[in-house]
């Protein structure tokens, strides 16, 4: 099954809604947990959250990518130069390892019909050359590497460290045991 990656705008606001469904993917997340400070984010769980996204999107701003299985939309990938997310730095584990200019790719939301399939490896080397496209030239993600083998799809919204390896991600810093950042060289 081919994907098809697309940036989310205004024209696939539609698509985002139906994939996210009533509770915006997770707990009314609507992917705005990196975009800003907790107590906001807190404040605007759901509707707040959704609206703040979609201002975003109509301020021409690119926050991801809707991720397509012919012309259903089966998945959402969260990229965009880091300073669009600036909780991360609030991290100690996912603050800056170094000054470079890179992308960030923070979260993924699968529909649940798609998920335990592969499709994050997919979706991560379309994420590349999306990147690619807009002259992108290291693209760093945040998964999560699990202690037992088998971890609920839900708390791996950062995805996983063995999907990161096998789209060609290596890995650039640990400062947990089970957080990883893995950087992607575009060449």
């Amino acid at each position: 099954m081919k994907l098809k990656i697309r940036p989310l705008t205004l024209t696939r606001w539609n698509d985002f809604e139906k994939l996210f469904g009533k509770s915006g993917a997770c707990g009314g997340c609507w992917c705005m947990w990196w975009r800003i400070k907790r107590s906001d984010y807190e404040k605007n769980k759901g509707a707040g959250n959704k609206r703040k996204m979609k201002k975003l999107v109509g301020e021409n701003s690119v926050p991801g990518v809707l991720v397509y299985s012919c012309k259903d939309v089966i998945g959402w990938c969260s990229v965009a130069p880091r300073e669009e997310f600036p909780v991360l730095n609030n991290s100690r584990v996912l603050k800056k390892i170094d000054e470079e200019k890179v992308w960030s790719i923070v979260c993924f939301f699968i529909d649940k019909n798609f998920r335990g399939l592969g499709k994050s490896v997919d979706i991560l080397k379309g994420v590349i050359d999306y990147v690619q496209k807009r002259n992108g030239k290291i693209i760093e993600g945040y998964p999560v590497e699990p202690k037992n083998k088998k971890m609920p799809a839900v708390f791996a919204w950062t995805g996983f460290a063995s999907a990161f390896r096998k789209a060609g991600f290596t890995e650039a810093a640990r400062r947990s045991d089970t957080r990883p950042i893995m950087r992607y060289y575009i060449k």
